[in-house]
């Protein structure tokens, strides 16, 4: 894992791990690498990851069964759909409405590269939301 110098590396990771949640890889029950395994395995301070950790479990994305390890909850799936949406909106849409406002692009300009964009991924579609 490389990390940059937008967000603290706890942060990071936990973007790693709401990843690996939103497309799927780590599901609702699913066991998650220990402090340890993870630390070793992203060549970072096990203090970090802790920190990962108790960041995720404070916002209920993860829990520890003491003795077992860290497991994805069963709401996992949505609580990081609504931390990274809280993410989105906070942090990256001011820095897009401010490019938008500089580079005077309008919303009906957006919402045709965001359809372009969908029908070149997945093909034809047609049903694309913005």
């Amino acid at each position: 894992m490389e990390f940059g110098d937008s967000n603290a590396i706890y942060l990071q990771i936990a973007d790693h791990f709401c990843e690996n949640i939103l497309l799927r890889k780590w599901k609702a029950g699913d066991r998650i690498p220990s402090v340890r395994e993870m630390a070793v395995n992203i060549e970072v301070n096990p203090n970090t990851v802790l920190r990962t950790y108790n960041y995720l479990q404070d916002r209920g994305i993860i829990f520890n069964k003491r003795g077992i390890g860290y497991f994805v909850s069963e709401d996992g799936l949505e609580k990081t759909i609504l931390l990274r949406k809280e993410d989105f909106i906070s942090r990256e849409l001011p820095k897009l409405f401010k490019a938008m406002h500089l580079l005077h692009l309008s919303m009906e300009d957006l919402q045709q590269y965001y359809k372009d964009h969908n029908h070149t991924e997945s093909g034809d579609n047609k049903n694309s939301k913005l």
